[in-house]
């Protein structure tokens, strides 16, 4: 069975019928019929709301959608759904009080079911079992690293009852390619399969777009912006004098190894290693030295900051050491010989991109971009293999090993990059430094303040500290304090499209604030505020902008997402 066969047999298995012969209705497939699927012999479908991403954001989208007896398209471009959490391998980075505020119920319980699939699945030992917050990884960035194939399993599990009665329809391996506009409202999309190249045309009332790029808002005419904004349009305290559209944080293909002591797995020297392991990052203020270094600018202070690697042990506590960083199986947590050794996710300083924009990139360049940094990734490997520092052994680690199963991919690398900057609506409303950053805050109020910007049309709350990653513009890290704050609904809904949701990191911030509204259980409130918008907008034959405009329908909608298990304000401090 050859590539092409098996995705095939994937998505068909997932959900999606990539076939384009179908038996039924002789109606027009392009016109939305209200509740229900429709299909016909020219490969399209329509449903209430098409989802268009299946990260984080466009499987809350989807799965409160359908609890809420709508009918859903989700399509997703490579075939692991996840986004951020598997397809590109990143630990959930979450904030102090996860476990019990902070994010919505059924992000909670997703947690939790992933921590029951390793105690149904795993030979765990009897305390981890017994671990009521079970570290898989017991990776320093966050309460719960886990494998990616790990996310996938679970989502794929809460999506299944759904699939397997006809309400829901997952295309993977499609990407939208095109779109059909009427004025301010979208009718159809075209998504192409990225193996076989077959189209299909989608069509519902409403779209919401849960990419990783907001590829939709380009394709529907939607207004939006990228880069950074000027101080004089913001007036945030960070901003820089000069407006640039094309300065956006670094991308990172993250991939995974796994340490085996006493092995050689020292891979060939990479074709671009004489480049990168000279390569000096040219940014303001200046990187301290070699990218392939054990030292980096340290985000909150931009002074030189000295990192540790070491994958046998973890005494020195004086510096960070990366291996634990992301380590997303801790060996010890299992019963003796079931691992070899821990295995790790690298997303660290060493691998951000810095050279290539993803936004608004070619195919071409995308792919570029994309290969440029895999040899990125091959250098620090082989880097770390055979000439980072040990403390008293001399240099290199030839025991690591590239884990391609783990990422589900022949090479290792991440199915896809990790984007942490979209393309953003001009939106309704647009969430400010002044709102949510600690020291904007108080030069607006005039006090110290423990809570973000109280707003009227809450329709989530999140936390995480403003971190920005160093920029294709030449930004060193801009890392600074923020506030628990809400995510107004006026954020979520464009100024002039009428039936497009935003349901990512597209949503309406700016280049700073969404330093702090683009991680993991944010990204899932607002997929699932996106999704319970669209309900009851369908629902009430409303615009979703009319909703928060009539305060009838706010009050009503609010109260309905609360009863969701979505919390719309914090807890007082």
């Amino acid at each position: 069975m050859n590539r092409k066969q098996f995705i095939g047999l994937f998505t068909a298995a997932s959900g999606a019928l990539v076939t384009t012969s179908f038996s039924g209705s002789s109606e027009n497939p392009l016109q939305s019929k209200g509740n229900g699927n429709s299909q016909n012999s020219e490969g399209s479908f329509s449903a209430d709301v098409v989802i268009c991403g299946g990260g984080l954001g466009g499987c809350a989208a989807a799965l409160a959608a359908l609890r809420n007896n709508l009918k859903v398209i989700l399509t997703e471009e490579t075939d692991w759904i996840g986004g951020q959490l598997s397809q590109q391998g990143v630990p959930p980075d979450e904030h102090p009080w996860i476990e019990t505020h902070g994010a919505t119920q059924s992000y909670r319980d997703f947690r939790n079911s992933i921590r029951q699939y390793y105690v149904r699945n795993y030979p765990l030992t009897d305390a981890a079992k017994a671990n009521a917050f079970l570290n898989p990884g017991d990776g320093i960035v966050s309460k719960l690293c886990h494998e990616p194939r790990v996310a996938v399993s679970v989502l794929s599990d809460l999506l299944a009852p759904y699939i397997s009665s006809g309400k829901l329809l997952l295309f993977t391996d499609y990407k939208i390619e095109g779109a059909d506009v009427d004025r301010n409202r979208v009718r159809t999309l075209k998504a192409a399969h990225q193996i076989h190249g077959n189209n299909i045309l989608l069509s519902a009332p409403y779209f919401i777009d849960a990419t990783e790029l907001g590829d939709l808002l380009p394709l529907t005419g939607t207004e939006f912006i990228t880069g950074t904004e000027s101080q004089k349009e913001t007036g945030e305290l960070h901003a820089p004098e000069q407006a640039n559209p094309q300065n956006n944080q670094a991308f990172t293909l993250c991939f995974a190894m796994d340490y085996v002591p006493g092995e050689n797995h020292v891979i060939e020297k990479p074709l671009d290693y004489d480049f990168w392991s000279n390569y000096v990052p040219k940014l303001n203020p200046p990187w301290p030295g070699k990218l392939l270094d054990l030292h980096y600018s340290n985000p909150s202070t931009l002074q030189p900051k000295e990192l540790g690697f070491n994958p046998e042990n973890n005494n020195d506590t004086s510096k960070l050491n990366l291996w634990f960083y992301r380590r997303i199986i801790n060996k010890n947590n299992l019963k003796p010989n079931t691992y070899p050794g821990d295995i790790t996710i690298v997303n660290w300083p060493q691998n951000d991109f810095m050279p290539g924009n993803l936004i608004g990139a070619t195919p071409a360049e995308f792919k570029t971009h994309v290969e440029s940094a895999r040899q990125l990734n091959l250098s620090l490997l082989y880097w770390l293999q055979t000439e980072v520092p040990q403390t008293d052994k001399g240099y290199g680690w030839p025991g690591l090993r590239l884990r391609p199963d783990i990422m589900g991919t022949e090479d290792g690398m991440a199915k896809y990059p990790y984007i942490r900057e979209s393309r953003r609506i001009k939106a309704v409303f647009t969430v400010l430094e002044e709102h949510v950053g600690k020291e904007n805050r108080a030069l607006i109020t005039g006090k110290p303040e423990n809570l973000a910007a109280s707003f009227f049309d809450s329709v989530g709350i999140g936390y995480y500290h403003i971190d920005l990653h160093p920029s294709t513009g030449g930004n060193n890290y801009i890392d600074f304090a923020s506030l628990p704050f809400q995510i107004p609904l006026g954020a979520l809904l464009p100024q002039r499209m009428e039936n497009l949701i935003p349901a990512n990191k597209n949503i309406g911030t700016t280049h700073i604030t969404n330093g702090c509204y683009r991680l993991h259980p944010v990204e899932w409130n607002i997929g699932e505020s996106a999704g319970l918008l669209v309900a009851y907008s369908f629902n009430k034959k409303i615009t979703p902008r009319s909703v928060r405009e009539k305060q009838a329908y706010l009050e009503e909608f609010q109260q309905l997402i609360r009863k969701q298990g979505i919390d719309t304000h914090w807890p007082k401090q």
